[in-house]
């Protein structure tokens, strides 16, 4: 009996380190990839760690007033490589990001691609190479 359970204690042990990674990470199927809509706000938080960077913005809602949206990017590695810095987005900056809509219709989403005021535009991944 209690070998069958150090057995399964080994086992049990072994599964979580081996499967914790693959617990790290998500799809992006609560976006909407093939579709690509655009908003234009203030920058309200840009940060910059690791799974994801993201960007708060306050956007005008049409209305007479704001709403705040929630913005995923890529990782840090992968933006670095794309032209990116932690201080390429700051507080009160004016941009323009296209992305992929949250299929629930919350105001999030998932960059394609960020344009600051002055025409920089801010890709989510590094040229292609040939």
């Amino acid at each position: 009996m209690r070998v069958g359970l150090r057995a399964l204690a080994g086992l049990l042990g072994a599964w979580l380190l081996l499967a914790t990674p693959g617990w790290a990470h998500h799809s992006n199927v609560a976006f909407e990839v093939t579709k690509v809509v655009t908003i234009k706000g203030v920058v309200k938080d840009f940060q910059w760690r690791n799974p994801h960077t993201w960007v708060t913005l306050t956007v005008d809602n049409g209305k007479g007033g704001t709403e705040e949206w929630a913005v995923e990017g890529r990782a840090p590695g992968v933006l670095s490589r794309a032209g990116w810095t932690p201080k390429s987005l700051k507080a009160g900056d004016v941009v323009t990001i296209d992305m992929s809509p949250a299929r629930d219709g919350s105001k999030t989403g998932l960059i394609a691609r960020v344009t600051k005021v002055d025409g920089t535009i801010l890709p989510n991944a590094p040229p292609a190479t040939q």
